[in-house]
């Protein structure tokens, strides 16, 4: 099995394989744009049947073919009915472009390399064998983690758009919309949307999927009808089972005073600007006097006032976009301050005990060295849950896992054979450093994604 596997550990796969995890874990959600949709097809062509073909080496030439077929399938529209079997039992999505099929030649290129002898294996056979299991399990992962899970975008207060001239006849509501005919008109009501996942939840996130939402309804249904003119002022009722909604469209757009009713009460009432909340917004309670109050700036809360039998319980201002941007620039000057700091404790203990080493054998060393990734991941996972910036799910906190086992692991060897530690905080020292340099990192990329 291990000569097999010795593929998996040379230069081209290993490389392929470190783009396809930074790429869907990372620059995906820090940029999502053209460049980061394609890496994963480039990646992903190269390795998958390289991988399968180190696994099942006598069908090497039939995995090559029909990775290739399988793509070219999954990247078409006739993949949608598989789709839509498959969808009940597992989180399956795909976008159909056929730009796409440009990676291609990365399946032609990965069977040359697996016929050249540019393969390079690591090390000692118990280095060798570690690194070729342990990048087995970690291609293994890659694939079950490349598509990433939906996400879904809720709205607190109601969202509306407005079509004309619809060829729909069925009306029954499905994956979040609701549709409601007017002679030539069609309402429809969204509850939610399914998003990719947003790197804040935030309202400045939501006005992203408002802001061309009549436009992307139009795509979602794939109707004949078509949009409503800015500028034509429309003015409907729909009961749902929230209440009956009074709506002012612009166009396609709600735009205006809303107000929904239930019971003889009205239990919501505000301003839209073209999709976006506006001003002031009131929710009351349909059994009692209790409301809400929230302003809104372009779309974004910034204040929320409740009240209980009309008296005034509790006001709290709301972080916009700007505001979560601001914090996480002080909470990146801190992280450096301390950063800082612990290279000051460390060049002062290098320098205090020299020419005393702080000793350990060779067992303990080399088992320090695999072991502090563990407890840099560790230290990491702190540091983000105290600025409250962490919030990854399994495969992310896996993948982040393997990026530190990665970086760290190498560097731990520099520092306890090349450096050597003088004391025996300093591996303390050493474990915490490291993770605040993955914090400033993952920092850095959120201040990056938050920015654009």
């Amino acid at each position: 099995m291990y000569q097999r596997l010795k593929i998996l550990v040379s230069p081209l796969f290993l490389f392929f394989l470190f783009v396809l995890i930074i790429n869907d874990f990372f620059l995906k959600a820090a940029f999502h744009n053209t460049i980061t949709g394609k890496l994963s097809d480039f990646s992903g062509l190269f390795i998958f049947p390289i991988f399968c073909s180190a696994i099942f080496p006598k069908q090497k030439s039939w995995i090559f073919i029909f990775t290739a077929v399988l793509f070219a399938f999954w990247k078409s529209e006739y993949s949608s009915f598989v789709i839509q079997l498959v969808k009940p039992y597992f989180n399956t999505g795909r976008t159909v472009d056929l730009s796409d099929l440009i990676a291609l030649p990365m399946i032609l290129f990965a069977w040359f390399y697996l016929k050249s002898s540019l393969q390079l294996s690591v090390g000692s056979a118990l280095t060798a064998r570690f690194s070729t299991y342990f990048i087995a399990v970690v291609a293994i992962f890659s694939f079950c983690a490349t598509s990433q899970p939906r996400y879904i975008q809720s709205f607190d207060q109601p969202q509306y758009v407005l079509l004309k001239d619809p060829s729909i006849r069925c009306l029954d509501s499905y994956d979040g919309l609701e549709f409601y005919g007017r002679d030539s008109l069609l309402v429809v009501k969204i509850d939610y949307l399914y998003i990719n996942r947003p790197v804040k939840n935030d309202d400045y996130n939501k006005n992203q999927s408002v802001r061309n939402l009549d436009l992307a309804i139009l795509h979602l249904i794939a109707d004949s009808a078509s949009l409503v003119p800015s500028g034509k002022i429309t003015f409907l009722t729909v009961s749902t089972k929230q209440g009956i909604d009074s709506l002012r469209f612009n166009g396609g757009r709600l735009d205006g005073r809303f107000v929904r009713m239930k019971g003889g009460k009205a239990i919501t009432e505000g301003f839209y600007k073209m999709g976006l909340e506006d001003s002031t917004w009131t929710i009351r309670d349909s059994t009692s006097t209790d409301k809400v109050v929230k302003t809104f700036v372009h779309g974004e809360a910034t204040h929320l006032k409740r009240y209980k039998h009309d008296k005034l319980e509790s006001s709290s201002n709301i972080n916009t976009r700007s505001d979560t941007i601001f914090n996480i620039y002080i909470q990146l000057i801190v992280l450096i301050i301390c950063m800082a700091g612990i290279c000051f404790l460390l060049y002062r203990n290098y320098r205090k005990a020299v020419p005393v080493r702080f000793n350990l054998s060779l067992f303990w060393k080399v088992l320090l060295c695999f072991v502090a990734p563990f407890i840099v991941w560790l230290f990491y996972i702190g540091v983000m849950l105290l600025l409250m910036n962490y919030n990854q799910d399994t495969f992310e906190a896996f993948a982040t896992g393997i990026l530190i086992f990665i970086v760290v692991c190498p560097l731990m060897f520099v520092v306890i054979f090349g450096i050597k530690l003088r004391k025996d905080i300093d591996i303390f020292l050493y474990c915490l450093l490291l993770a605040l340099a993955f914090s400033i990192w993952t920092t850095c990329v959120t201040l990056g994604a938050l920015s654009n």
